[in-house]
């Protein structure tokens, strides 16, 4: 089983004379004690095509020091990674090789630098002697294994300072501005890797990342599109390993990119040829129909956790806590097992290859073409006439089923009106911002309502079962009563935060 760490480090430029300033002059640093040198060996693994370089992704073989093995860093931000470690063994463990599926799609990875580092060691403690970070000096040779570069071989010194586990990263703006008064100045390379494959390749032949390659400073209606669509695929991809991880509102984020990448398609048919567009609409909606059902799931639970928790306890009659347990683990495990089987099918990696394709070759249209402030305009404005006419259609039902079902389809009209407006922010400025923004605020309304009508369902099966068993059904009926009530609550606030997203004073500004 892989173990998880968050890594936060900074690197720094050095020769073998550098040496460390006396760091016991930041605040909080008490000593710096020295822990020696450790020699590391490191095979870094990617595809020929270098795949994961392109995605700020690193895999490794180490041997040498104290965690020997496989690791595989996920970007997180600018000098933090989320590193992956699984046990040494002679190939990538399965659960490394499942959270690279999304990016290497079926493609073998093979060893394409070797670097060699000789790690001379330093720990800053605090005054009870615990560690707040380490610092090291590097001596490094690397050699490239694979390509046209193979055998060529480039060495430097850096030095790295690591932030401890669940350490203050302020600790890290201190320690470098003491370096940066000793001299010492940050790297220009991100990671030991990168480097290596820069100095190692053939003159002329390095490439760029494909991310670094393909953007550009959107122009046309078209640019501002597939400049949009480009980041949800980008998403999709990035937010793969987190959902395999069971990470925090990983489900949550990866069925939002994929919602959002299907409203774009949509929405800006006359950008993008819908007869291309329109089976990779049909996919991405199975898709997020997979994801969804673990995250409706989530939702759900959190909601009957926080309704079962407001009821006192007098008012809680038989083991409610114990049987709304046993059915969120049942559904969960259903749910999980869903989301696993999609993203390890086949039919997965053809939507990504597809997706990969579209953005390489776009079936733009002539209004792609023109300038965007027009063309994203009327699309955006469709869309919220759309919503209009799914709002009021909702108002005019009796309460009841039929207005719930107008209801959910008038959040999910929002939706695509917010999505919309999103997309065309970047040309369209602080109109789209405020239209997305007030879009938001009903579709919040709509999404309070719709799970409420779900919680409904799911407590009426519990009380159910809940009688079957012999047990008592008045709390799952009370908190039943409690959910029709917040419904008819958010019944009662939609037409005031709808006036406010209808307002034509938004959409004159928004037609500019």
């Amino acid at each position: 089983m892989a173990d998880s760490k968050r890594e936060i480090e900074r690197k720094y430029e050095a020769t073998p004379e550098t040496r460390l300033p006396d760091l016991t002059r930041v605040a909080g640093v008490s000593a710096v004690v020295h822990r020696g040198l450790t020699e590391l060996d490191a095979v870094y693994h990617d595809t020929e095509d270098l795949r994961l370089a392109a995605g700020s992704v690193t895999l490794r073989r180490r041997t040498g020091g104290a965690d020997a093995g496989w690791h595989l860093k996920l970007p997180v931000s600018a000098g933090v990674r989320d590193e992956i470690q699984a046990p040494l063994a002679d190939t990538l463990p399965p659960d490394l090789a499942g959270l690279l599926r999304s990016r290497v799609r079926g493609r073998p990875v093979v060893p394409v630098v070797r670097i060699l580092s000789a790690r001379d060691v330093h720990h800053l403690l605090d005054a009870d002697g615990a560690l707040l970070a380490e610092v090291s000096i590097d001596e490094v040779l690397a050699e490239r294994l694979s390509g046209k570069g193979h055998g060529t071989t480039s060495a430097w010194t850096e030095m790295e300072v690591e932030l401890a586990d669940d350490g203050d990263p302020a600790l890290l703006d201190a320690v470098e501005r003491r370096l940066r008064k000793a001299g010492v100045r940050p790297s220009g390379s991100a990671s030991k890797l990168a480097r290596a494959l820069a100095e190692t390749a053939p003159k002329g032949g390095a490439r760029k990342p494909e991310r670094e390659r393909s953007e550009k400073a959107p122009r046309t209606a078209g640019d501002h599109v597939l400049a949009y669509v480009r980041r949800q695929v980008t998403a999709l991809v990035e937010l793969d390993p987190a959902v395999r991880r069971d990470d925090p509102d990983g489900v949550h984020k990866m069925r939002v990119a994929t919602r959002r990448l299907r409203s774009a398609l949509k929405t800006y048919r006359k950008v993008l040829d819908p007869a291309v567009t329109r089976p990779v609409r049909a996919e991405l909606k199975w898709l997020a129909g997979e994801l969804g059902a673990e995250r409706d799931r989530e939702v759900l639970d959190a909601r009957l956790r926080a309704r079962t928790a407001a009821v006192p306890g007098t008012l809680l009659l038989g083991p409610v806590k114990a049987r709304h347990q046993l059915s969120s683990a049942a559904r969960r495990a259903a749910s999980r097992q869903r989301v696993t089987a999609a993203l390890d099918g086949e039919r997965y990696l053809a939507l990504l290859d597809t997706l990969d394709a579209l953005l390489a070759d776009p079936p733009l249209l002539p209004r792609a073409g023109r300038a965007p402030e027009n063309v994203l305009t009327r699309a955006v404005l469709k869309e919220h006439r759309r919503l209009e006419t799914r709002i009021e259609h909702a108002l005019e039902q009796p309460p009841g089923e039929g207005r719930d079902v107008a209801m959910h389809e008038a959040r999910k009209a929002a939706k695509r009106a917010r999505y919309a407006a999103e997309a065309a922010r970047p040309a369209l400025g602080k109109p789209a911002k405020r239209f997305a923004k007030r879009t938001k605020a009903v579709q919040k309304v709509l999404g309070h309502h719709q799970d409420g009508v779900v919680a409904r369902d799911a407590l009426r099966t519990l009380a159910v079962q809940a009688h079957g068993a012999g047990e008592s059904a008045f709390t799952w009926g009370l908190l039943y009563g409690r959910e029709e009530a917040a419904a008819a609550e958010r019944e009662r606030e939609l037409p005031g935060v709808w006036a406010r997203a209808r307002g034509p004073e938004l959409r004159a500004a928004l037609k500019g």
